[in-house]
């Protein structure tokens, strides 16, 4: 089945054409940059930017960087606006394209993406956890293969703040860290996560994923850690295949 798969960031949301079957993109993706406030609507906007820029009539599956339960929005951090505090994002997002639209967490959907097709499949005994790193710190966690949903592990205290507001990808850059005073906060919070949930395998996802070379030396922890399969696609194949089982 062919699906749109959307990931929503907070500087960026992103859409292509998903074979759930495969876990492939069909095609170059699209990207647009989050709307600044990013608001429900305007946010919607943009999906039907996307959809419209693909022609698109079928199916839509997006990743939002936030607590989604039961469509229902009930955080939005990196979005910066309280205004998504209660929208059904499902609907909203179905009146806005005129297409059947299913939303979930964005490190739930990349990490389904690679517990189904990627750097986790044939994991389902034990714990895996997804970490993605961009403009925050996105988490997932699989129990013998099992998601656990909406786990906000980005925002743990360190050293006073948010983990994501000391250890994310942007952080690195807005910083101008090298990898290695970078990979000294990452594993600081990777440490302390592995000490909370003990997971035998941790997945690393987001844009910075494709640089995974330049700070695994960093990281010590006991578990096993392999960057994601489909790299910073991995939301959009994620929500793509949550659409299309649920839709």
């Amino acid at each position: 089945m062919e699906v749109l798969g959307v990931d929503i960031g907070g500087s960026g949301i992103k859409g292509g054409i998903v074979d759930t079957v495969a876990g492939v993109m069909l095609g170059e993706r699209f990207r647009v940059a989050t709307p600044i406030p990013a608001k429900p609507h305007p946010v919607a906007d943009s999906i039907l930017k996307i959809t419209n820029h693909f022609n698109w009539k079928g199916k839509v599956g997006a990743g939002f960087p936030g607590v989604v339960r039961h469509g229902v929005v009930l955080t939005a951090v990196n979005l910066h606006h309280k205004s998504w505090v209660g929208t059904n994002i499902d609907q909203l997002f179905q009146e806005k394209t005129g297409l059947p639209a299913k939303v979930i967490n964005d490190a739930d959907a990349a990490g389904l993406a690679e517990m189904r097709l990627g750097a986790g499949k044939g994991r389902e005994n034990g714990v895996v956890l997804m970490l993605t790193l961009g403009t925050g710190i996105g988490s997932a966690i699989f129990v013998n293969g099992h998601l656990l949903p909406n786990t906000e592990l980005g925002h743990l205290e360190m050293n006073g703040k948010d983990a994501e507001k000391r250890a994310s990808a942007a952080v690195k850059e807005e910083k101008k860290l090298s990898w290695e005073e970078w990979g000294v906060r990452l594993n600081l919070y990777m440490k302390h996560v592995e000490s909370l949930i003990y997971p035998d395998l941790i997945i690393i996802g987001g844009g910075v994923s494709n640089k995974f070379a330049q700070f695994r030396k960093y990281i010590q922890v006991e578990a096993e850690i392999v960057p994601a399969k489909f790299l910073n696609n991995a939301g959009i194949i994620g929500a793509a295949l949550v659409a299309a089982e649920s839709l």
